[in-house]
């Protein structure tokens, strides 16, 4: 199977039912392994095996259920404000003919006498049809394609509440002019509901550019313009031009445009952006530098070796991008009720008109309260919800280095009670340096020959020191290393073994000499035993210092009620030293990267919801067993990749503020879904039993979505 995602931009859809509808048919089709509808964000997340269905397909698909789809394009942005000025226009198109309608209302709710013309059906006619059928055709094009596919959505509901009272009124016109009889309009009805639903959509899409403003920041953090230089001169090129390999020029003051690393050159670089640190970080020749980073001072030549969408900036683009648009799972209840909801509002919206009219005898008094019914029932509110807040918080927790991998995750992070945190390069900054050594110049030079065969960050560590040292390494016959516990290898005919009492004793060193190693582990550095030709030749102790921000971080997640444990390959010694600095009262030593993850099971198997945090590829399988993963920016990308939010930068800090942006943005989710239920159960009552005339009826639909979405909206005001 050759798998494929494709994101589409959907159009048509007006309420929950819609993009139920579209995902539900779209999870049948042959070929589809997932797809997800947004409502908010009016796209389709579809993943299929291209062998089998193809976009096309897809998109035919979707046709045929009444909406329309495309596939996304990064010009669809500007085409969305096109669009949300081609709604403005109508609105006002629509403000305009239906005000001297509004006027009428002077009359029939105070009794306030009026010019007899605005009375007259012919006029009242004259300016309700363009509203009607002109303006309002779109709900009509809507509603036909739903019912065309037996699917009932809002345009339904709104073409039958308008079309009964403009029909109605047009059969009262009729009797006016056939018999004289005085007629009872209701063509400021029809058409103020048209008039207000637009104007409620045109705030609407309004606030949804707000609630996806976080993308937009990103992106205007990029740079627009690359100086590349070609035959030793310098050229000016759009940043879309730029390819792996090139050579760029970047002045003091100028964003980099692209990631790649410096070839010539010293400066400093403004990362705050990405780190949220705002002190500038020195950087010389070899040294990566990120795309969207300010060069402080210095002149810099670099190589690009990430361009376009693989650059860092970009692939933070895209992690916000997908998390708004998954789902979370909070969101498929009131899915679920938005698939029965509108059928059952047509049936109440019939049971109404026909008890009015039995028990009343008046048509009249039954087609008012049934348009009511219809149009304030619209489950818009219900829709939006969700969706909206899921967007702004993602977008917010991006602002701060938080990224959210999709909705679900978003929603899961403040049901966390206990945080599991790797050691080195986690709560440490994983660049440890030599602080002690005991043996010969002799002994190093064949450590350090050996360590520089290893990734290990302590095996850097030993090899500076030993070049600090002025010793020339020696070339290595044979080399490997023992997963959490050290390093053997065969140099200049002497065997060499580097790493814990286990792998000493295992290879029949005597340790009774080696009484130094505990005075160092009890400081809490990490000391390793050398031996050379299976016997001690040294101790070599080294020191990984903390974060700034570990103890305070680890502060504020017990404050937040969580458990938290440190995990570590290093000996227990060591790490209980480390724990003690920080405030961590549980610690796992002695852990071999293999059985990280089982630890990790052993937390959840006793009912915890754990949030592992890490940043080592040897931590990748523990990150994706955590029913919330957490990686560090500063980590591997295979972390990363197997994490469901990453911390940019090395502030743990953020990991209390994730969880707080977590509890907070489903906090706003269920305020929203508790308005949107309590509006639609108090209000269709209330307009079947008379107490809501249609006009009303539509404007509080409308403002029903508008204030979800405003709601949604102040998540943008928390403070983290």
């Amino acid at each position: 199977m050759s798998e494929k995602k494709e994101t589409l931009n959907i159009t048509g859809m007006t309420c929950a039912s819609c993009s139920s509808r579209i995902e539900k048919v779209l999870n049948k089709m042959d070929g589809i392994e997932s797809a997800s509808v947004n409502l908010t964000t009016e796209k389709a997340t579809v993943s299929y095996d291209n062998n089998s269905v193809t976009t096309e397909d897809i998109i035919k698909r979707i046709q045929d259920i009444g909406f329309d789809a495309t596939t996304f394009t990064e010009s669809d942005n500007r085409d969305k404000k096109q669009e949300h000025e081609r709604l403005k226009l109508k609105v006002i198109i629509s403000a305009i003919l239906s005000a001297p309608l509004v006027v009428t209302m002077l009359d029939h709710l105070f009794g306030i006498p009026l010019p007899h013309i605005f009375m007259n059906p012919w006029f009242q006619l004259a300016f309700a049809t363009p509203v009607q059928f002109i303006i309002g055709w779109q709900f009509y094009k809507s509603a036909y394609k739903n019912i065309k596919s037996l699917n009932a959505n809002m345009d339904v509901l709104v073409v039958m509440g308008t079309s009964a009272a403009y029909l109605f009124s047009l059969y009262e016109t009729y009797r006016w002019l056939k018999f004289g009889t005085e007629p009872h309009l209701y063509f400021e009805a029809s058409s103020v509901i048209i008039t207000l639903i637009l104007f409620g959509r045109y705030l609407e899409a309004r606030a949804k550019t707000e609630t996806s403003g976080a993308i937009s920041k990103l992106l205007d953090m990029q740079a627009r313009d690359a100086r590349i230089i070609r035959d030793g001169k310098e050229v000016m090129v759009k940043v879309e031009e730029v390819n792996v390999g090139d050579v760029l020029r970047i002045k003091p003051g100028e964003k980099i445009p692209v990631d790649g690393e410096i070839i010539r050159g010293m400066t400093s670089i403004d990362e705050s952006m990405l780190t949220g640190e705002s002190i500038p970080v020195e950087k010389s020749e070899g040294d990566e530098v990120i795309g969207a980073t300010v060069n402080e001072n210095g002149t810099i030549d670099m190589r690009a070796t990430k361009v376009g969408k693989d650059t860092t900036l970009q692939s933070i683009v895209k992690i916000v991008e997908d998390a708004q648009g998954v789902k979370a799972p909070i969101q498929r209840m009131a899915d679920v009720i938005s698939n029965y909801f509108v059928p059952i509002v047509i049936g109440i919206g019939i049971i109404t008109f026909i008890a009015w009219y039995f028990i009343s005898g008046n048509i009249e008094q039954a087609i008012v309260a049934s348009v009511s019914v219809l149009v304030i029932a619209c489950p818009c509110a219900l829709g939006l919800a969700t969706p909206t807040s899921i967007m702004v918080g993602t977008g917010k927790g991006a602002e701060h280095g938080i990224l959210f991998k999709g909705g679900e995750h978003l929603e899961k992070t403040h049901q966390l009670d206990t945080i599991i945190l790797d050691k080195t390069g986690t709560i440490t900054n994983g660049t440890p340096e030599v602080t002690d050594y005991t043996g010969s110049a002799e002994t190093l030079r064949l450590v350090a020959s050996a360590e520089n065969h290893s990734e290990h960050p302590l095996a850097n560590a030993i090899v500076k020191f030993a070049k600090d040292e002025k010793l020339d390494l020696a070339a290595v016959d044979a080399f490997s290393a023992v997963p959490g516990h050290g390093i053997e290898a065969t140099i200049e005919g002497k065997d060499v073994l580097v790493g814990s009492r286990k792998l000493m004793r295992d290879n029949g060193v005597d340790l009774s000499v080696a009484d130094d190693m505990e005075v160092y582990e009890y400081d809490g550095k990490t000391a390793m035993i050398i031996a050379v030709d299976r016997k001690y030749a040294g101790t070599i102790a080294v020191l990984d210092t903390v974060k700034e921000s570990a103890k305070h971080a680890i502060s504020l997640l017990k404050d937040d009620g969580l458990e938290v444990v440190m995990l570590t390959g290093d000996n227990k010694r060591t790490a209980e030293a480390i724990a003690k600095t920080v405030g961590i009262d549980t610690v796992i030593a002695e852990v071999l990267p293999g059985e990280k993850a089982e630890v990790v099971k052993k937390y959840q198997q006793s009912g915890k919801v754990v949030g592992m945090v890490g940043d080592g590829v040897n931590d990748a399988p523990a990150l994706a067993t955590a029913d919330i993963g957490i990686a560090m920016g500063t980590g591997t990308d295979v972390a990363i990749e197997a994490a469901d939010l990453t911390i940019l930068g090395e502030d743990l800090t953020l990991i209390h503020k994730a969880i707080l942006l977590s509890n907070k943005t489903i906090r706003n989710i269920k305020q929203n879904l508790f308005w949107a239920f309590a509006y639609n159960t108090l209000g269709i009552p209330v307009a079947a039993l008379g107490f809501l005339a249609p006009w009303v009826a539509g404007g509080a639909m409308a403002l029903s979505s508008v204030s979800v979405v405003t709601n949604a909206l102040r998540l943008k005001r928390v403070k983290l």
